[in-house]
């Protein structure tokens, strides 16, 4: 049970080891190359054949209850379609470090939202890692190179920052709402599913865009970067983050998130692009205290 724990956490921790070498990544490709809406579908599309094929490879052919499709369509919409299209709109029309401070609130939410559908206990173990690991990654957020930058919400990037907001909302519903599947059935079964209502929630957004794109043309580092995107951010990250959500909590597999500006540094460390400072290690053994009072199993009540 412990080995299996420990692979959970692994597998949350590549996740989002993928997600924060992605930052420095996939900014190349948009907009330049690929509009928002038209790089979603790419990467929904993609991602949704693989999983299939994995599927198949698999020899995974479990019949899904009647009452479980609504719910899987539901994980559809927030944990794909919404999750995605909401925060490449919302990122376009806000800062980096707005965007950044909204999305600290997405394990909060995942506490929040455990508690009324999945009646999860909200102990004060789990509040104090999450408020730890949040300070750890405004920390990491606000502090560069010495100096605070101060995030700047106003009139200009209300909107914005409102579809991030949805974004991270979103992403919460999702982590709660696809949480009871995972003791009735394999992972790769319900992330094929639920990428297959994702893609045809994000058709109607992209199909036009995709057409239009000079794919002949693009240099060849830009397809290998498309490839990450697809391959590594969505069928790996997603695959991963359903593993540890099979073992874990909705709220342990959402504090992983707190880890990403670290590791997005350590990728910009690695690359020549970026410096380690005190800071930013106090920040990240936060984050890391956070992940493991959230991760600490709550005593049994024992009736007098």
């Amino acid at each position: 049970m412990k080995n299996n724990n420990l692979l959970a956490h692994l597998a949350v921790f590549g996740a989002n080891l993928i997600y924060g070498i992605n930052y420095t990544v996939a900014k190349d490709v948009m907009p330049e190359y690929l509009t928002p809406n038209g790089f979603i579908l790419v990467r929904v599309l993609g991602a949704a054949i693989m999983f299939w094929l994995l599927s198949f490879g698999l020899k995974l052919n479990e019949s899904i209850a009647k009452k479980d499709w609504v719910r899987l369509a539901i994980a559809g919409l927030f944990g794909v379609a919404m999750n995605q299209l909401f925060f490449f709109q919302g990122l376009s029309l806000t800062t980096p470090i707005n965007a950044a401070i909204i999305m600290t609130i997405n394990p909060v939410m995942v506490l929040i939202i455990a508690a009324i559908i999945l009646r999860n206990r909200i102990t004060l173990t789990k509040t104090t890692g999450i408020l730890l690991g949040l300070s750890g990654a405004v920390l990491l957020t606000v502090y560069k190179e010495g100096e605070i930058v101060i995030p700047n919400f106003s009139q200009d990037t209300a909107l914005g920052d409102m579809l991030v907001l949805i974004n991270a909302t979103s992403y919460a519903i999702y982590l709660v709402v696809v949480k009871p599947l995972m003791v009735k059935y394999h992972p790769v079964t319900i992330v094929k599913w639920v990428f297959l209502f994702g893609l045809i929630y994000v058709l109607p957004f992209g199909a036009s865009e995709i057409v239009s794109f000079d794919w002949l043309n693009f240099p060849g580092y830009i397809y290998g970067e498309i490839a990450f995107v697809v391959i590594g951010t969505t069928f790996f990250a997603y695959l991963f983050n359903m593993y540890g959500l099979k073992k874990l909590s909705p709220s342990v597999v959402s504090i992983y998130i707190y880890l990403q500006p670290f590791l997005a540094t350590l990728f910009a460390l690695a690359w020549g692009s970026d410096s380690l400072s005190l800071s930013q290690i106090l920040a990240a053994a936060l984050v890391f205290c956070g992940v493991y009072l959230v991760s600490k199993k709550a005593k049994p009540v024992l009736n007098e």
